[in-house]
């Protein structure tokens, strides 16, 4: 294989309306990042050009396939909005239509019955290697008479069908343009006599993709660079079958951190986890499409309408792309900051229920007839304490930790202990630099003395900020603040690291604050 052939050459005018590209995963496992990336391509192709984006179920491995896994593909493509405009199709439920052409191809002599074991298949395997030549099967049932198949299918012999490479096409090498890596030749007869089908009712890859896409009239096939080597297979049977040859464009394969294929070893490679993680369905695209494809310009942020806009195969790299997991959160976050509280809110609370911080309860009122009629309300209670807490005061939360939420998922070790009845962290959290544990004591009964005094309407950040600052300023935490503030945050939070304590105080409340502070006195002494 070579590909010398500039790729801005092999790209034609496209006329809007006439583009048909298809997807086409085998639901044998969940959506793969790999196959996500492939259908993001497609789809840009197609809306592009304002063509028919078409999903393919290709479900031929009736072992391993499962309605499970086809519906977390389409779940998953339609949070991503990669809706297609036509199916699913099944090759499950077309075995009809590839058992005709399978007869077509014995009848024409294009191709035939094997009869040979896998002893003898690995014996004349062997032997090719032996005398230095390419391990392909040596052709010995192409020739069987009539006679010898009736015979060894009346035994009820095992066998597949094969194509027939030894007829004569155009010349020994097959050439093809890839829109993206140019001129491709192949020479033929290193091809060997493929298998086609395992029976008649059982067509494999290469001959049911060719089917396929000449009855769903697809006009351009996009899809990884590791099936370069199925396509010189497919256009042979193009040509015996007299079907036209769409164009093709082989993307380059994603690769993990140390350059190898990217798979489960190298981090998730499901599409459902990084959902489940609370990775934004933008972000992924966003991140995906970078995989592959650059504007040529430093831009890293894109919508999905200007990607559809912008897309063109001349952007599209060559070389493997690396997947960078510190790159996905780093867009993710972006698109966390961009989202309003109230939609962050929502988007969080999932992950805050699943963890048992947070219950909603559902009320319903009743409205006159006019106005709908019985509408249902959720409203939420802290899970430990059972205490109410609004929409307004979860907007709150969320709202401190905004800037620094990465992945959705991670609302939930952020802020657990806004949700906690009591906090359980070690005594040495505490301590600020050396003080000693009298001193942690004598802040903490600061603490408590000043804030005892502030009155609930007065209970706010910037007040407390304010007050707390000038107890600074008076004491040994003139020269470091962190004497003062740091026992609080941590009394607060049972953390090292979290927001400011006078937010957190401000949305604990006077009482709960208070509360917290005598709790760290008790651990201190």
């Amino acid at each position: 294989m070579k590909g010398n052939l500039k790729r801005s050459e092999a790209l034609k005018l496209i006329r809007p309306g006439e583009i048909r590209v298809r997807i086409a995963p085998s639901p044998t496992g969940p959506l793969h990042i790999g196959t996500a990336r492939t259908t993001l391509f497609n789809y840009l192709f197609a809306k592009k050009y304002k063509g028919s984006f078409i999903l393919r179920i290709e479900d031929t491995d009736i072992g391993r396939s499962t309605k499970e896994f086809e519906e977390d593909i389409k779940q998953n493509l339609k949070w991503l909005g990669l809706e297609w405009d036509e199916g699913p199709y099944r090759q499950s439920e077309r075995k009809e239509i590839y058992r005709k052409y399978i007869e077509k191809l014995l009848k024409e002599k294009s191709a035939y019955c094997c009869f040979c074991s896998k002893e003898e298949l690995e014996e004349q395997r062997q032997y090719k290697m032996s005398i230095g030549e390419p391990p392909l099967y040596s052709g010995k049932c192409r020739n069987l008479t009539p006679a010898q198949i009736k015979k060894n299918l009346g035994q009820g012999k095992p066998f597949i069908i094969r194509f027939n490479n030894s007829q004569k096409t155009d010349g020994e090498k097959i050439i093809f343009n890839d829109l993206i890596r140019g001129k491709i030749e192949f020479n033929k007869t290193l091809l060997g006599d493929f298998a086609i089908a395992k029976s008649l009712d059982a067509p494999l890859y290469n001959l049911v993709v060719v089917i396929d896409d000449f009855k769903m009239k697809i006009t351009h096939i996009i899809r990884g660079e590791d099936h370069i080597s199925n396509t010189p297979k497919q256009i042979l049977l193009q040509k015996v079958l007299k079907l036209p040859q769409p164009k093709y464009a082989h993307l380059p394969l994603i690769l993990g951190p140390d350059k190898s294929k990217l798979s489960k070893r190298h981090n998730t490679v499901a599409v459902s986890k990084y959902r489940k993680d609370g990775y934004l369905p933008e972000a992924l695209i966003n991140f995906m499409v970078l995989l592959g494809w650059n504007p040529k310009d430093n831009r890293e942020i894109f919508s999905l309408p200007s990607l559809i806009k912008e897309f063109t195969f001349e952007g599209i790299q060559k070389a493997g792309a690396i997947f960078n997991i510190s790159k996905l959160d780093w867009i993710n976050g972006f698109y966390i900051r961009q989202k309003s509280i109230k939609k962050l809110t929502e988007l969080c609370l999932p992950y805050l229920i699943e963890k048992g911080l947070v219950e909603p309860i559902f009320k319903t009122e009743q409205y006159p007839p006019a106005y709908g009629g019985k509408i249902i309300t959720p409203s939420y209670q802290i899970s430990e304490t059972r205490e109410n807490i609004n929409f307004e005061n979860l907007e709150k939360i969320i709202n401190l930790y905004q800037e620094r939420l990465k992945k959705l998922s991670e609302i939930v070790e952020l802020t657990d202990f806004f949700f906690r009845l009591k906090l359980n962290y070690p005594k040495e959290l505490l301590r600020w630099k050396d003080m000693t544990d009298k001193e942690i004591k004598e802040s903490l009964d600061k603490l408590t003395k000043v804030l005892g005094k502030i009155k609930e309407k007065n209970w706010t950040a910037l007040n407390l900020e304010e007050i707390l600052l000038k107890e600074v300023k008076a004491g040994r935490a003139s020269k470091d603040r962190g004497y003062l503030l740091w026992p609080l945050r941590v009394a607060l939070t049972g953390k090292k690291t979290s927001a400011g304590p006078f937010e957190i105080a401000e949305i604990l409340g006077k009482e709960k604050t208070l509360k917290r502070i005598k709790e760290a006195i008790n651990i201190i002494i």
